[in-house]
């Protein structure tokens, strides 16, 4: 078991870098008029979702892997504490942000961008929330 959660966490840590960096590129992309430097951009942002989205797979998978082997399985099914339960919603919240990631991503693909660079700003800062949910959830276990 202790292996399956020393690789969730490397692959959680790999998945947030990815969730901070590429909103940070929305930014930059937001702020750009140059065409060349636009498409560098859009080609790191490709790069980087289609990356982060191989590391979300195991981690998610890893995740319920230790979900089963620490509360599943018995006769009952899952009893898990409530900041299980708080914490699996923040996960959701965080594949959420990944998918919303991914469709902004489509909107500078096309041209299609409503947004400003200061809306992006903030937009970059969620996953630093979230992450700080899941970590306090985990290690202090509040109820």
């Amino acid at each position: 078991m202790l292996w399956i959660k020393a690789l969730h966490i490397l692959f959680i840590t790999s998945w947030f870098s990815g969730l901070f960096y590429l909103p940070r590129l929305f930014v930059n992309l937001a702020m750009e008029n140059e065409t060349v430097t636009t498409e560098r951009l859009l080609l790191m942002a490709r790069k980087l979702y289609r990356f982060t989205t191989l590391l979300s797979v195991p981690a998610v998978l890893l995740g319920f892997a230790l979900l089963w082997l620490q509360y599943g399985g018995g006769p009952d099914g899952f009893k898990m504490p409530g900041w299980m339960h708080a914490k699996l919603f923040v996960v959701l919240l965080v594949i959420g942000y990944h998918h919303a990631c991914g469709s902004l991503l489509r909107k500078f693909e096309n041209g299609a961008n409503q947004r400003s660079h200061k809306w992006f700003r903030v937009f970059n800062e969620l996953p630093v929330f979230m992450l700080l949910a899941i970590v306090v959830l985990v290690v202090v276990k509040p109820f």
